[in-house]
């Protein structure tokens, strides 16, 4: 082989700053982002990081050049968390009659402020959970619109923030709700809220979770401005460590928990993050149990992150998984299939 022309060298100069940030960026689910709030951002950039090695991956290798090793030694360092993003399984969609469809959606308040141009929004997503019939429904981000009819649904549990809110968190379910709560996250919008059903002779506890927003669109056009830049770093360098005092709480809110938990809802943040990793420790992620193909739950203008979850306790059977691709909100529905063991 022959040596490396300048070109190449700093070419290979780059590929090895992009392998060091991306083998940075495995570090960051255990790093508390309270201690370094703007290194925990690259966890939102782990994807795009991980493609890029990989065609730095596949040049050297079209070249002959042993400098493919460094990003394949990087990627192969990291199998974990590709599988936390993509299952290569074959999706199983037949279900038996007992088993409990949990599903999780941001319904991005029924587009109430015409983000998307179709004004039949809100009939649309009630239709499709009709379709689709999860025992027990979780929303982020629910709005009371008349249009909205779920009442094939015998319980519910919406939670508002704030006495004139029209917006918060609803839970609803198949099942009977006999107790309920909501940890009533401080300033802020977001929130997490639960309820305990009892399903058969078995009390089961569901968490609806929506971890702080990030509360900036990052379009392409943004990273080319230095301000807006600065700006998007600093706000979520923020709802980072906002998220990290919330997951405490559900923590702690889980550990009183008389009965086994399954924990649904929006993160805010990807499947490579801290607040990710502290949620699944003792859970069980639907998605790497019985999910397929890539787990994206919310599209970026240039990047496709699995933002969206359902955990259960270990007690739980889980028996199948869905990522939908209907587009009537910013985010995409999930669902897993349950069963109480």
């Amino acid at each position: 082989m022959k040596k490396l022309g300048c070109f190449h060298k700093l070419l290979f100069l780059v590929n090895s700053f992009i392998a060091s940030t991306l083998l940075l960026a495995y570090f960051l689910p255990y790093i508390p982002p309270k201690t370094f709030p703007f290194i925990s951002i690259l966890s939102l950039g782990v994807p795009v990081l991980m493609l890029i090695n990989l065609l730095f991956c596949v040049y050297w290798i079209v070249l002959l050049k042993k400098q493919f090793l460094l990003s394949f030694i990087v990627l192969l360092f990291g199998i974990n968390h590709i599988w936390s993003a993509v299952r290569f399984s074959k999706a199983d969609t037949s279900h038996a009659t007992d088993d409990i469809g949990v599903m999780s959606y941001n319904v991005r308040q029924f587009n109430r402020y015409d983000w998307i141009s179709d004004k039949n929004i809100p009939a649309e997503i009630t239709s499709f959970i009709k379709k689709e019939k999860p025992s027990i429904l979780s929303l982020q981000e629910y709005y009371r619109d008349e249009r909205v009819d779920l009442s094939d649904y015998n319980y519910s549990y919406i939670q508002y923030k704030g006495e004139k809110a029209k917006a918060g968190h609803a839970i609803y379910s198949k099942f009977p709700i006999v107790g309920k709560g909501s940890l009533d996250f401080k300033d802020t919008y977001n929130n997490a809220i639960y309820t305990d059903l009892l399903i058969n002779k078995d009390t089961i506890r569901v968490y609806n979770i929506h971890l702080e927003s990030l509360k900036i669109n990052p379009k392409v056009e943004q990273f080319k401005d230095n301000k807006l830049r600065d700006e998007f770093i600093s706000r979520v360098g923020h709802s980072f460590k906002q998220q990290q005092i919330q997951v405490e709480e559900i923590l702690a809110s889980i550990e009183k928990s008389p009965y086994p938990c399954v924990l649904t809802g929006d993160l805010n943040n990807s499947v490579f993050s801290y607040v990710y990793r502290r949620l699944s420790d003792n859970f069980v992620d639907a998605f790497k149990e019985a999910g397929t193909g890539l787990g994206r739950t919310y599209v970026f203008d240039f990047i496709s992150l699995r933002i969206d979850v359902v955990m259960v306790d270990p007690r739980f059977a889980i028996t199948g998984f869905i990522t939908y691709n209907e587009k009537l909100s910013d985010h995409y529905p999930i669902m897993a299939y349950i069963n109480i063991l």
